[in-house]
């Protein structure tokens, strides 16, 4: 197995509240809290869970788009967390990001051309007007969109041409890891499979990396080689693809799985109705941060901290259940034989 391209160990992040402007932090906010992972070349591993959960600070701390609270966060075994701006510069070309509203993410004070040709010039990746002309061009042709695009305004495109674009800046600087944060989840079912596929095909022609945050499980399926499950700004499953949608341990990821629609009217799951509201990451309750909504609450829940134990091939999660909880939800057409996603 080849070594991981991106490590992240232990990772925090937590934002102080504060008493007014000037007023010291009174607490905090705990929206990462201890998160692990790795990523290898040409792997996609996608980041789920409700809203709130922390997925998009993980993201962002990646990107050092904000500083972590404690952690470490490795490229090819380089620490990036503690670096200056100075030294991370050289850095930031191997690492982008797909946001997730593709109207608000693109300058519309420019064209497409320069909105492609702004990373290029910073990372001084072309030697002359004619080869960053080159490149530009090429770039569209990646993403499928026609050569007189970049003559355009972004305000000239729809959602997901936008998100072409974004997708086609994100490339600019050649990249070996692209932090897709919610990419697909502003726009319509049909586009959303055309970007996926898009997505897929990208990474098999330049061996991209993906990090993909989303909250749509039906995506997910389609897009990820592995999955790792957050609740409360901590991992609470990590697992092949295949090995989450059959075989969910984690009560969370059942729960989760459990609410994903069923296109098949012949097709029964059993639905798993979590009550109460998600606990405040302000202060997170103690032992397991899952138990005040878990159906399978033990007296050491309350009071013991699970972390991430190994209950299959390649297979982790945190939960004092020896096993994992009995299965609610049956294989889904994951497990089974099937290639990108065909918009409708």
């Amino acid at each position: 197995m080849s070594a991981p391209l991106l490590e992240v160990r232990n990772l925090k992040k937590h934002f102080p509240l504060r008493s007014g402007f000037f007023g010291g932090a009174r607490g905090y906010v705990h929206a990462v809290d201890g998160v692990s992972f790795e990523i290898r070349k040409g792997e996609t591993l996608a980041l789920v869970g409700e809203s709130g959960c922390g997925k998009s600070t993980v993201g962002r701390a990646i990107l050092r788009l904000s500083d972590v609270t404690a952690g470490e966060v490795l490229i090819d075994g380089q620490r990036i967390d503690n670096l200056s701006a100075a030294a991370l510069r050289p850095l930031r070309r191997r690492l982008q990001v797909v946001f997730q509203d593709p109207f608000s993410s693109l300058n519309p004070r420019m064209r497409v051309r320069d909105i492609l040709a702004e990373p290029i010039r910073n990372f001084g990746l072309a030697t002359s007007a004619e080869q960053l002309d080159e490149q530009v061009v090429q770039l569209v042709d990646l993403v499928r969109l026609s050569r007189d695009s970049v003559d355009r305004w972004p305000h000239e495109f729809s959602g997901g041409q936008r998100q072409r674009i974004g997708i086609a800046r994100a490339l600019a600087a050649g990249p070996d890891l692209i932090v897709c944060d919610e990419a697909v989840s502003a726009l319509d079912v049909s586009v959303k499979a055309q970007i996926v596929n898009l997505l897929q095909d990208l990474q098999k022609q330049l061996g991209l990396a993906l990090l993909f945050i989303s909250h749509d499980l039906a995506i997910v399926e389609h897009m990820t080689h592995r999955v790792a499950v957050m609740y409360l700004g901590r991992i609470v499953e990590l697992a092949p693809k295949r090995s989450i949608f059959a075989t969910p341990k984690h009560p969370y990821t059942q729960a989760l799985l459990s609410a994903v629609p069923v296109a098949d009217p012949d097709a029964s799951r059993q639905r798993m109705i979590l009550k109460g509201d998600v606990p405040s990451p302000i202060k997170p309750p103690p032992g397991c941060r899952f138990h005040t909504r878990c159906p399978y609450v033990m007296g050491r829940c309350r009071v013991e901290e699970p972390v991430l134990k190994v209950v299959g091939p390649g297979h982790t999660m945190a939960c004092h259940l020896e096993d994992g909880a009995p299965s609610l939800v049956p294989p889904s057409a994951a497990t089974r034989e099937g290639g990108s996603v065909v918009s409708p």
